[in-house]
């Protein structure tokens, strides 16, 4: 789960990083009341789940008020695309209204998890800023990474070797420790998948600052984290990923035309896979669950049917302990209610196959049966006019 800049901001001031002054606002009266309290100048930004927002108009310095004003006004009217987001974009859910500070030097740092190697990774440049992506590509040895023992933590002989290696000046070292103490706290209590702080700026006035800060948050843990759980931002995500959540569907949507349902997560990657194979694109990966139940099938199928890009649907299933029975009364009912056009084509395989197969003959509708996951894949990416 990713939450906006304010909101990491303020999980890590909690523990030890500094930060500018800012005010959180969702309209242009509170962006006005803000921007008198900050004074001038003053920085405007849009809050938004999506990085690259500087380099559309989505971050604006302000030296007067009537600049900030304007500039308020604008963002906040937005909808910011960038490589990161959708076609669509995301749309402007408030700004930060931040205060200015002399820049000296700009660095970068991230803390995300290694899953090859099972640990905690810090990255860290000495060029930070938002042409980060070309300074990794070009001058890869500038990235500096080291791997934190969960059971050690982040120990201080890698924070004085990191601080050397960044050329950092001793006054600033010693901010660079507790700056680095306070970004693993967090990582660690608030069950982060990926910390991001990019700029990390030197100041004119010597002071390690995080500038910017991204934060996504390991959904799997959010049972223990409902204050952050409270943070997200329903604006900044598909909706279809959230009706999927409230009906305890696995569901994220892609670019494709092809709508898939399935049973299990493996299969629901296979599904994808020979899609890809044959030369179709899915249009999401949807997981109702070996123990999906005739209910969940029809949320299911609902959800898929709301995407205005699916121009067909292939329903894969395995029935072990979700029996192709119910799994088929699922997709019947969810076809009637909702007067389905779309071709389906639907595979069953496993526990009660005859009676499924026997369900979908039955049903009237203009159902495709499959024999097997790469004929279905096939039939799907004609019947959808790829």
């Amino acid at each position: 789960m990713k939450i906006h800049e304010y909101q990491a901001k303020e999980l890590l001031k909690k523990r030890g990083v500094t930060t500018l002054h800012s005010h959180v606002c969702f309209t242009l009266s509170e962006a006005e009341r803000a921007i008198e309290a900050l004074g001038l100048p003053c920085v405007i930004k849009a809050q938004v789940h999506a990085g690259g927002r500087g380099k559309v108009g989505g971050v604006k310095l302000a030296k007067t008020k009537a600049e900030a004003l304007a500039a308020s006004e604008q963002i906040l009217s937005m909808i910011i695309k960038t490589p990161q987001t959708t076609q669509e974009g995301q749309r402007v859910s408030c700004i930060l209204v931040e205060e200015g500070t002399i820049i000296k030097h700009e660095l970068y740092i991230g803390l995300l998890i290694d899953r090859d190697a099972q640990k905690i990774c810090l990255i860290a440049s000495r060029e930070g800023g938002v042409e980060i992506e070309e300074v990794a590509h070009n001058n890869p040895e500038s990235i500096k990474r080291l791997s934190i023992e969960k059971s050690q933590g982040l120990m201080p002989f890698q924070i004085r070797a990191l601080g050397t290696a960044l050329g950092l000046s001793p006054v600033i070292k010693k901010q660079f420790s507790k700056l680095l103490l306070g970004l693993y706290k967090t990582f660690v209590e608030c069950d982060a998948a990926m910390i991001e702080i990019n700029p990390l700026v030197i100041t004119g006035d010597d002071r390690l600052v995080a500038l910017d800060a991204k934060m996504t948050i390991d959904e799997n843990a959010l049972y223990r984290q409902q204050y952050i759980n409270e943070m997200r931002d329903p604006t900044q995500e598909d909706e279809k990923e959230i009706e999927a959540q409230r009906h305890g569907l696995a569901y994220v949507a892609l670019d494709g035309n092809i709508g898939c349902m399935v049973n299990g997560a493996g299969l629901a990657m296979a599904t994808m896979d020979v899609i890809k194979h044959v030369g179709g694109a899915p249009a999401n990966f949807l997981d109702v669950g070996g123990s999906a139940t005739t209910e969940r099938v029809e949320q299911a199928l609902k959800i898929i049917a709301q995407d205005k890009n699916v121009k067909a649907i292939f329903v894969n299933v395995f029935g072990g302990i979700a029996k192709c029975d119910v799994i088929a009364h699922g997709v019947v009912n969810a076809a009637r209610a909702l007067n389905l056009k779309l071709p389906l084509i639907v595979r069953l395989q496993g526990t009660n196959v005859e009676l499924g197969q026997d369900i979908l003959n039955k049903s009237g509708l203009r159902i495709h049966a499959a024999a097997d996951m790469l004929a279905g894949a096939k039939q799907a990416v004609k019947l959808a006019g790829v």
